[in-house]
């Protein structure tokens, strides 16, 4: 009996280990630091999404993030599933529609961890319209302490996967927003919505600063290791001398990232940003045929949305069957 204790006990510590470490070992083993500096930073093309207006792109980011808030999980799941594939047709296309769909499998993995321990019984029963739960396992009791729920139930894991599917098509449309618009053309975009020119310059420093962040941090761990940081370590204990090197590179990323922030400033001041109220581009925003087809789809889709929600389509279908 005791064996069995102890037994569930370290195997219950494995699978929150293995909850919170692999969308970690995603982010940081598979995609790496060079991968994201690829999928937050601007490159040119010739596609679809090149070619769009970047006010287009903003919208479709908007509509996304509403029909995944208001619809049914399974659309939220529909969105995901063609924004991945059309990762295909941006450069080098199957390097980053690798890249998404590990994104996409790091949220979900999050997600699933977030939510299914500490989901309690009646907002499963009332959210998959079922009365009794299937037990998967068992969390011995002082993880209660943790907020965690006495058992973990099938419901609660399909509930959690249903709920991960309202954030990566939003995800992927923010990347699909960055990897395809200059940040001058996100100035320009977002001056056509009225947004203050502070939000819009923070904004855009930003989307400027994430790709660089990556970059000197990746730089920064290379750097320990080629000094022979790790060099004798044994291969087990290895991604310990990688968390050490993380750490490490901190203050020559911030002192990084301060010298850039002095180099913005005086590039802001040397072209009199807000020296007046309103500003002119010297590249005007202009609408193509594939713009307004888009948008006429976009809207469209947003319109059944909203009328398929408010009327209830779908809400009382049960989520397990």
């Amino acid at each position: 009996m005791i064996l069995g204790q102890l037994v569930d006990n370290l195997l219950s510590w494995l699978f929150v280990l293995v909850g919170y470490t692999t969308p970690l070992g995603i982010i940081f083993g598979l995609i790496g630091l060079t991968g994201f500096v690829e999928i937050t930073r601007f490159e040119k093309g010739r596609s679809l999404y090149y070619q769009l207006n970047p006010v287009t792109k903003i919208v479709l980011g908007l509509c996304v993030t509403t029909i995944s808030a208001i619809s049914i999980w399974w659309i939220g799941g529909l969105l995901t599933a063609i924004l991945a594939l059309s990762f295909l047709t941006l450069n080098n296309g199957l390097r980053k529609f690798v890249f998404a769909l590990l994104l996409t499998t790091s949220t979900v993995v999050a997600t699933v961890q977030g939510f299914a321990p500490y989901t309690t019984t009646l907002t499963l029963q009332e959210a998959m319209h079922v009365k009794a739960l299937h037990t998967v396992w068992v969390w011995p009791g002082y993880f209660s302490y943790m907020g965690f729920q006495h058992t973990l139930t099938l419901e609660s894991i399909i509930y959690s996967l249903q709920i991960s599917m309202r954030f990566t098509s939003i995800a992927l449309a923010s990347l699909i927003l960055v990897l395809t618009t200059t940040p001058s053309g996100v100035i320009r975009a977002l001056s056509k919505f009225g947004l203050p020119i502070p939000v819009t310059f923070s904004l855009v420093v930003a989307m400027r600063s994430v790709p660089r962040i990556f970059e000197a941090i990746d730089t920064s761990m290379k750097a320990q290791f080629v000094r022979g940081l790790g060099s004798r370590a044994h291969p087990l204990i290895r991604p310990i001398y990688y968390v050490e090197a993380l750490i490490s590179s901190i203050v020559p990323v911030l002192v990084f990232l301060l010298r850039g922030a002095k180099n913005t400033a005086i590039s802001a001041d040397t072209r009199a940003f807000r020296a007046y109220p309103k500003r002119t581009y010297a590249k005007p925003l202009h609408y193509t045929r594939a713009d307004r087809i888009t948008l006429i789809l976009l809207v469209s889709a947003l319109i059944i949305t909203v009328y398929a929600a408010t009327h209830g389509y779908g809400r009382g279908i049960p989520y397990v069957g």
